[in-house]
This record gives C-alpha cells, sequence and structure tokens, in this order.
C-alpha cells in the first residue's frame, strides 16, 4: 500500500489517510480495518501551530508513505520519533533496497518540510512511533534559549532547509511507551500528552543543543538521499573502516561536501561515526551471546584484541567480558 502527500502546514495526515484507507475517525482516533490489520493512529492538536499523530498498527501488508517537498521551505518542522526493533526502510529518494539500520531502527528525525522522503514500513511487524508537527515560531517560544548554537537557530529560522538524525536513548524509548498507555478518556489527558510531548522535544533538542555550531550548509532531498546511501555503506560492512574518497566517489560529491554535510546532518565525523557503531555492534553481539570476545573483535575487523578492550571499555565503561556477563 501506498500513500503520497505534499508536506504543507495545512495538511491534515490523518484525515487524508482515512479516505485512502476507506477508514472513519472517531474523537481523533483512526481504527486500522481489519482487512488491513490492526492498531490505531491517534492526532491531538494544541493550537494551530503544534500537532501530534501517534502511530501504533501491524498491518497486513508493506505500508509506503512518500512524502513530497511542500515546496514553501521552512514553514514547518517535521520531529519524527521512531521507536521500534524491527527493520525499517527509510529513504530520501525511491530506492527499496535502503534501510535504516542494522539491529535497531529506533531514532529521531528533525527536517524542515521542503525535503521529501519515503518511509517503508513492513508488513507483519509492531510499527510504533511519533510525528510532532510544530511551526517554527511555537518551537522557538518552547525552547527559548538564550543564545543557542548553529543547529537551534537553523530549525527555528525561516526559509531553512535541514535535515538531522539523532539517536533514541532508552529515556526517549520508554517516553514512548508510556504514552502509548495513557488513557485518554481521563479529562487532563491532553493537557498530561502535552507534558509528555514537550519532555520528547526536550530529550532530542537537548542533545542537538550540545552539537557543535557551525556554518550551516544547505540540503536537499538529493544530498539527503545520497547521506543515507552513505550511511547504509558504512553500516554495511562495520570490519572495514570507512574511505572517504570512496564514499565521496559513491556519492557523487566533494570529499569536503561529504564531510561538512555528514557531521552536520548525524552530529559527528564519518569515521567517529563508524567507530560508534563499531562499538554498538559489538555490544550487541557481546549481550546476545552471539560470540566469545575474541570472536566480536575479530568480526568487527579488530586483529589486536587490547585494542578491542580499551576501545570498548573507552565507550561502554566496562571491558567487553564483563559487559557480556553484565
Amino acid at each position: 500500500m501506498i500513500f503520497s502527500f505534499s508536506a504543507t502546514p495545512d495538511f491534515d495526515f490523518m484525515t487524508y489517510f482515512a479516505r485512502h484507507i476507506h477508514a472513519t475517525i472517531h474523537n481523533g482516533v483512526l481504527e486500522i480495518p481489519e482487512s488491513l490489520g490492526q492498531g490505531f493512529i491517534r492526532k491531538l492538536e494544541f493550537g494551530q501551530d503544534f500537532k501530534i499523530t501517534i502511530h501504533h498498527y501491524l498491518l497486513i501488508e508493506d505500508l509506503v508513505i512518500k512524502r513530497n517537498a511542500s515546496g514553501m521551505g521552512n514553514e514547518l518542522i517535521t520531529v519524527f520519533f521512531y521507536s521500534n526493533e524491527q527493520s525499517l526502510g527509510i529513504a530520501f529518494n525511491d530506492d527499496r533496497n535502503v534501510t535504516f539500520s542494522q539491529r535497531d531502527d529506533s531514532a529521531v528525525q528533525v527536517t524542515s518540510n521542503d525535503i521529501s522522503s519515503t518511509v517503508r514500513f513492513p508488513a507483519d511487524q509492531q510499527i510504533h512511533y511519533v510525528v510532532v508537527a510544530i511551526k517554527p515560531g511555537r518551537l522557538k517560544e518552547l525552547i527559548h534559549i538564550n543564545e543557542p548554537n548553529s543547529v537551534i537557530q537553523t530549525i527555528t529560522g525561516t526559509g531553512n532547509s535541514f535535515l538531522f538524525f539523532e539517536s533514541m536513548n532508552a529515556e526517549t524509548k520508554t517516553l514512548l511507551k508510556n504514552m502509548l498507555a495513557v488513557d485518554m478518556n481521563d479529562t487532563l489527558s491532553n493537557f498530561y500528552m502535552q507534558i509528555k510531548v514537550q519532555e520528547l522535544l526536550y530529550l532530542n533538542f537537548h542533545k542537538l543543543s550540545l552539537r557543535e555550531s557551525a556554518a550551516h550548509h544547505t540540503i536537499n532531498s538529493t544530498d539527503a538521499a545520497k547521506l543515507l546511501q552513505i550511511r547504509n555503506e558504512i553500516l554495511k560492512d562495520l570490519s572495514i573502516p570507512p574511505v572517504l574518497k570512496e564514499l565521496a566517489g559513491n556519492s557523487a560529491m566533494s570529499e569536503s561536501k561529504l564531510k561538512q554535510l555528514f557531521k552536520q546532518t548525524f552530529g559527528s565525523s564519518i569515521y567517529s561515526f563508524y567507530q560508534q557503531a563499531r562499538m554498538e555492534e559489538a555490544a550487541f553481539l557481546l549481550k546476545h551471546g552471539k560470540g566469545s570476545v575474541a570472536e566480536v573483535g575479530y568480526e568487527m575487523g579488530f586483529s589486536n584484541l587490547s585494542h578491542f578492550s580499551r576501545l570498548f571499555e573507552k565507550h561502554y565503561g566496562q571491558n567487553p567480558k564483563r559487559y557480556s556477563y553484565s
């Protein structure tokens, strides 16, 4: 199933999606028809400039959501919280082979509404994500930072095109799960949810506010697609360190542009990103008993196990052997 729309500020996703699947909306909730699966989409509004939709469902066929650029510049900010340990397909083009990550698709994406994207949700897997749509002025008022870094300035400014990714920590995942359990029949539920959504925004924008302040480089849908392609190339084989020249050639970008846009989007250099991903994969393998310390170290490309242990302990505060038993 494919649902395509243009991300204009006044677009109501749930209304049009309900029409697309021939469903009805009651009290702000769209129940997924049994013929398509089970679950719901819920919409909450905290004013005309601040809305959220909560998606929680399991479908019997893949769902492809194509968001087309509005062509209107930064009139609306979309913050996409995806919390799931199954495989999610996300791209900024029509590449059906793109996947977001190897082990855990949980992430936060902040984007202006002039960047196109395609998200593919797999069938027969529980999907849970929250989308916050907020106008720059309202977000700036909520954040209220006296001396914001360049990232916050870009997001809350006008006419900027941007894409930022942040990892999702355990606190954010727990918060998203708790939001599902809220009794929306409670008279103060809307008030409570507004507080929780602002907490979600705080957790994400606090991390963005700690990023290095540097000049912002405009990004478009083509750039975004290339960056995600590079990201997936890095994650494809974590035993091999990335080679900047090769990555730049594959993305048809100059090395300087690739370095700038990658760090701007993902918050770290290409090599730092690779090292972090390598340690996370090693931690996953050790925690799930997928191999001994030596086997995991060699699988991650380390010929010197002492170096592997030192680097792992630097990231996790424990050596690999102790971590595997914790």
